[in-house]
């Protein structure tokens, strides 16, 4: 996270509503503390407002246009398993870890929201190109299928799995309005690592959208406030991501779509034995699988960019 000027006085803040909280368990200080809290927590809603408006100022990218989805900047990769079981959720790591082993490679920061919720942030010069990492990931999205011999196969069959990957750029506040009452918030203390304040306060946020039922969880961070923000910044992002899918629905042209497939489309296939990797929307394939899978993607996203960008300008369009 940046550094934001409000962060000391919301951290200061929350550190008062946790000793209010263990005034209610006082019968005689219930009443003050009930009253204290009321005013905290107001306070505590504009802090955060005020943090998260300046958050967006300063991670908004100027020459991005999100009217026409030309986008650059930021962005979060969300990866599921799909079809295959295990193997599939096996399969999930695997492609972020692969996206991970590019970003160190390359010196993007890389911070985790969830297991399989990562957002990468910084430039690499690709194809002679300075790209941002939305421009670097935005043909990432669809289904992503393997074809291999799953380790814990004890036959050596070849099994097919697929996971689901969904790449959102940051979104600014003023381009996706979003409504209180719209809001459901659910707070949580956040296992695993991460010290005693991540694992004894209540620091990891659930929000649910109510009109769209979109979920967001965050629990990284240390401090609730934090969590909350990166929640509002995910949700701004999914709910761009559907209106940019409906906009290019309306256009009609292929053209529109080429490179921007749905969460539904197939778009890649990983076939290990042939060491292949095939990408369905352009028929290009690279036989380096092996090193593909260690994060070396830099001459695949290079030709692939350039083939859908060529498709996208070309007046006749292969199918797709």
């Amino acid at each position: 996270m940046q550094n934001n000027p409000y962060q000391s006085a919301i951290s200061a803040l929350l550190e008062q509503i946790l000793s209010s909280e263990l005034l209610l368990s006082d019968p005689e200080m219930v009443s003050l503390a009930q009253t204290e809290l009321t005013q905290q927590r107001a306070q505590l809603a504009q802090l955060e407002a005020a943090a998260a408006t300046l958050a967006a100022s300063t991670t908004e990218t100027p020459s991005s246009d999100f009217t026409t989805g030309q986008v650059k900047g930021h962005c979060t990769l969300e990866l599921r398993g799909g079809a295959g079981g295990d193997e599939a959720k096996i399969w999930a790591a695997d492609l972020l870890r692969m996206y991970i082993r590019f970003a160190e490679a390359n010196r993007l920061r890389v911070e985790f929201i969830d297991d399989l919720v990562v957002k990468f942030s910084g430039s690499v010069e690709i194809g002679g190109q300075l790209l941002s990492t939305y421009e670097i990931f935005q043909y990432e999205s669809g289904v992503h299928r393997v074809q291999r011999v799953p380790a814990t196969e004890a036959a050596g069959r070849i099994h097919t799995s697929t996971a689901t990957i969904a790449v959102l750029p940051e979104i600014p506040e003023h381009v996706i309005q979003i409504r209180e009452e719209d809001l459901e918030w659910h707070f949580m203390r956040a296992g695993g690592a991460g010290g005693q304040n991540v694992n004894k306060t209540n620091s990891a946020v659930r929000l649910i959208h109510q009109p769209t039922g979109i979920t967001i969880n965050s629990r990284t961070e240390k401090q609730q406030s934090q969590n909350r923000a990166i929640a509002l910044q995910l949700l701004r992002a999914q709910l761009w991501d559907r209106q940019e899918e409906e906009r290019l629905q309306k256009l009609g042209d292929a053209r529109s779509l080429i490179g921007r497939a749905q969460r539904a489309e197939k778009i890649r296939t990983y076939n290990f034995a042939q060491n292949r990797v095939t990408d369905h929307r352009t028929k290009q394939s690279w036989y380096s699988l092996d090193t593909i899978i260690e994060g070396d993607i830099a001459k695949m996203i290079t030709e692939l960019r350039a083939a859908l960008l060529s498709n996208a300008d070309s007046p006749a369009m292969p199918s797709i």
